[in-house]
């Protein structure tokens, strides 16, 4: 055993704290839909959804997309437009592509692979995602290190090590393999999440219900307050845009597909153009529209946006474009850039400029 991690865990009772926690797991278990079974492709599909998402929002975004992609092979099979509007709202859409491209590696595979190793090759499966599927589907005593467990585990073991640093997540992990039971290591891994999602929280922890509150060093010099350590990321980037919604009088919406790689790679937006301040928007809007929509009725402000992403800030100043004819050669020529009304939520349409359209439709 690694002398650090033994320092960490020499007061526990190991095999009392295994079975503390895993009875108060059987008894307490939220029914949740990725439970019902142990197939691996089931749980590594929640578990993708899972990160960064919270779990009253993933539901029912996860029984539609088991609905559409039962199995790796329709998954595998998915089109762009198709797997991006099952996963429109859940925002990170690199996982969705990730997830297809494991997908892909399952059928060449010709099954879901059955080792921690193996496992951890997939596209886009990390450390955590590895250890969560290998214990839940197949009883593989392997750390699943997220959040909760980050929490959990600095308080129980009373670790002062900051969790914001990558270096951190190796003690967590050694810390968690040599406690972690092996006749029941998905209990255990689930069991560890179930406790920090519900009962050891970031504010005002239920430490008198705790099932393994007597294992507790932090809750025993009653500290529980200080940890985990966390040191704060960098601010986020804010960004001001000026958005168009451009509408003709066949009643089609003017829209843009952005890049194939990037944010929000390969989702349709409305115009949108990052704006200096330099000169009233709707003075900006109009220098910009001009080029493209030669035949412009009217510009009425829709209203003021702003979305959060994890790093950045989208402020948006909103506005919408009534055209008649008379296009750019470039607009006129390309069918693909005008939607139809009856078919515009057919498309993956980022949510940024979902809440705009909201407005717009009132």
């Amino acid at each position: 055993m690694n002398i650090l991690v033994e320092n960490y865990t020499e007061h526990l009772n190991i095999k009392a704290f295994q079975d503390d926690l895993i009875n108060w797991y059987y008894k307490v278990k939220r029914d949740l839909p990725w439970r019902i079974n142990r197939d691996p492709y089931r749980i590594l599909v929640s578990e993708i959804m899972l990160q960064q998402t919270q779990v009253v929002t993933v539901i029912p975004y996860y029984e539609r997309f088991m609905k559409l992609f039962p199995t790796t092979k329709e998954l595998a099979e998915a089109d762009d437009q198709t797997l991006l509007k099952a996963w429109e709202g859940l925002g990170y859409y690199s996982r969705a592509r990730n997830l297809r491209e494991s997908a892909r590696m399952i059928e060449e595979m010709g099954g879901f692979p059955t080792t921690h190793e193996e496992i951890l090759k997939l596209k886009g499966v990390g450390p955590y995602t590895a250890g969560a599927v290998s214990s839940i589907a197949f009883g593989i005593p392997a750390p699943a290190v997220d959040g909760n467990v980050f929490r959990v585990m600095s308080r129980v073991c009373c670790i002062f090590e900051d969790i914001a640093k990558a270096k951190t997540r190796k003690i967590f992990e050694a810390v968690v393999s040599d406690v972690i039971s092996h006749e029941d290591s998905s209990a255990f891994n689930q069991g560890l999440m179930e406790l920090g999602a519900t009962i050891c929280t970031t504010k005002s922890p239920k430490c008198l219900d705790c099932p393994v509150q007597k294992h507790c060093q932090a809750f025993k010099q009653g500290i529980d307050d200080l940890l985990p350590v966390k040191t704060k990321v960098n601010a986020q980037t804010k960004t001001k845009l000026v958005v168009a919604i451009v509408k003709n009088q066949q009643g089609e919406y003017l829209v843009n597909k952005r890049p194939e790689t990037g944010l929000l790679a390969n989702f349709y937006e409305f115009l949108s153009f990052e704006y200096t301040g330099q000169k009233e928007p709707r003075e900006f809007l109009l220098e910009k529209l001009s080029p493209i929509c030669k035949e412009i009725e009217c510009i009425e402000p829709i209203g003021t946006f702003t979305h959060v992403f994890s790093h950045r800030i989208w402020e948006m100043e909103s506005y919408c474009v009534n055209v008649q004819t008379g296009y750019s050669d470039e607009i006129a020529e390309d069918p693909n850039l005008w939607i139809n009304e009856q078919n515009l939520y057919e498309y993956p349409l980022v949510a940024a400029h979902q809440k705009i359209l909201k407005e717009y439709e009132k």
